[in-house]
């Protein structure tokens, strides 16, 4: 499993992460060319330069606009930018999770609906670019799983779009409430963890701690635009993970609902599987007064909670959500192609510790061949887990 880990130690923004992952070998033309389809009306330029932070080299990704003032724009706004872009679908769903969150927390720092939050420095596009662009960076390096330091503080006063405000600025503080992330004081007084960088770890990792066991292939830096008495720079470790078995958290969301619409019900599970969920099922259940009900359960990844929950919210009748994160083993996957007699049929292949432990036809593939050859679908499900099997044999023997 590819893993990114971000350690914050001296803080985290958003232009640190996306000078980070351009340090690990994204490139700046296609993050350029995936930005350039966003719908906004500023005209902006993403540049690179080398940064030096204390001794320490570092890469700082700059955003420069043709405008000096920027619209304050709302959520909806932002999002409807993502969505009318071209951007790969994996990456619209992070973005739009990053902002999700950091809107939720905005409208609770000010109270008022998170409709009515309009963003001012967030809204501005350099933190669009810095949030688009790291989850377009991560999506190019095909990191599968985010892991996040301890946050550091800061500490003083900042000047904001609402006046001065101390630090951590309250939307910073409220996001960390969310997750209940550990923060630690590295002894700089200033704004070290933005709002914008502390959404992107929030949204996007599934846990904060030390490193977890992995095999590093590169490091990253992403210099800040501050100077400190310690290096300014975010560093992102790029590898593999190094457990036995592959592990990863997801985010549980149940709720038990007695005055819903079947028909609602079954449309519900189909949204939240379009929405990115791991899983969406139901049970039946016994409610109060003796009433027959319905469990609802989601598996998504941390990130996309926000959005799953948006849609039980807004599509059922439901007033509360349980949530839970969990740790689940899952095994290594791979696919490889059966050459069988009626055609190609997808196989996909399960390790643990290099070792196959499962090999399944894809049961789609196996659908759509017997319905062309009009054939059983066992029949073909069997044929392809021979010609898969027989092919292995070969390719063992002649090994």
């Amino acid at each position: 499993m590819k893993l990114a880990y971000l350690d914050c130690a001296a803080g985290i923004a958003g232009d640190m992460c996306l000078g980070a992952l351009l340090d690990c070998g994204v490139p700046i033309e296609y993050l350029q060319h995936q930005l350039s389809s966003l719908a906004i009306e500023d005209e902006f330029e993403l540049r690179v330069t080398e940064a030096t932070q204390q001794g320490l080299r570092a890469v700082r990704a700059v955003v420069t606009t043709s405008k000096a003032d920027h619209p304050h724009r709302h959520l909806q706004d932002i999002e409807n930018a993502i969505a009318a872009s071209t951007l790969p679908d994996t990456v619209k769903r992070t973005s739009r999770a990053v902002f999700q969150t950091l809107g939720k927390a905005e409208a609770t720092v000010h109270g008022v609906p998170l409709e009515r939050i309009h963003f001012h420095e967030v809204g501005a596009i350099d933190a669009i670019v810095d949030v688009v662009g790291t989850c377009l960076g991560l999506d190019w390096l095909g990191v599968e799983e985010v892991i996040c330091s301890p946050h550091p503080t800061g500490g003083g006063w900042v000047k904001a779009a609402h006046g001065k405000m101390p630090v951590p600025v309250p939307a910073v503080a409220q996001l960390w409430a969310t997750r209940n992330v550990p923060v630690f004081d590295n002894g700089v007084r200033a704004e070290v963890v933005t709002p914008t960088g502390a959404a992107i770890a929030v949204s996007l990792a599934t846990s904060f701690g030390p490193p977890p066991a992995m095999r590093v292939e590169t490091v990253g830096l992403g210099a800040g635009t501050k100077d400190f008495e310690i290096p300014n720079v975010l560093r992102i470790w790029l590898g593999e993970s190094a457990t036995a078995s592959a592990s990863d958290v997801v985010m549980v969301l149940e709720t038990q609902i007695d005055d819903l619409n079947p028909q609602i019900t079954a449309r519900v599970r189909d949204g939240l599987l379009e929405a990115g969920a791991l899983d969406a099922f139901t049970q039946p259940a016994t409610m109060k007064h003796g009433r027959p009900g319905v469990l609802i359960t989601t598996i998504c990844p941390p990130a996309l909670a926000e959005r799953c929950e948006d849609i039980l919210f807004t599509e059922t009748t439901t007033l509360g959500i349980r949530r839970s994160l969990q740790q689940r083993s899952i095994l290594e996957r791979e696919f490889e192609t059966a050459a069988t007699a009626y055609g190609p049929i997808t196989m996909k292949i399960a390790r643990r510790n290099g070792r196959i432990v499962n090999s399944q036809p894809e049961f789609r593939d196996c659908v759509a061949v017997a319905r062309h050859h009009h054939l059983p679908v066992r029949e073909v499900w069997l044929a392809a887990q021979a010609a898969w099997a027989s092919a292995r044999d070969a390719t063992n023997e002649s090994n």
